[in-house]
């Protein structure tokens, strides 16, 4: 246990000292090269191979034929374990993993995004 002497120059101390965390709603932070976020599709580069639908282990896309060779996808991000997986196994990378981290909803209906 600290006695109050020592506690008291401890404390003086770390007032004069950097905060280790950030003010996040007003600052934000910048996501590494390969953060795995939000998942993006470009339509125009997928074949409906579903390669990224048979890997994907919490079952979170879908890929819909729309037209003669167009499709889209429908991700679930509440399923979604944001693993990357969906983008190694897309032959034609039409799959990637943005660096959007904020994607709190307050209904679960608007967790199903078709891109």
């Amino acid at each position: 246990m600290i006695r109050p002497g020592k506690m008291v120059s401890f404390v003086l101390k770390m007032l004069m000292k950097k905060p280790a965390t950030i003010n996040y709603p007003v600052v934000k932070t910048e996501m590494p090269e390969n953060y795995r976020g939000k998942l993006e599709f470009d339509a125009s580069k997928c074949i409906g191979c579903n390669l990224c639908v048979k890997d994907c282990p919490a079952r979170a896309i879908e890929i819909e034929k729309v037209g003669d060779k167009q499709y889209q996808a429908h991700v679930y991000l509440d399923r979604c374990i944001y693993c990357g997986q969906c983008t190694d196994s897309c032959t034609r990378k039409a799959l990637k993993c943005t660096k959007r981290y904020e994607l709190a909803q307050l209904k679960r209906e608007n967790l199903k995004v078709n891109i």
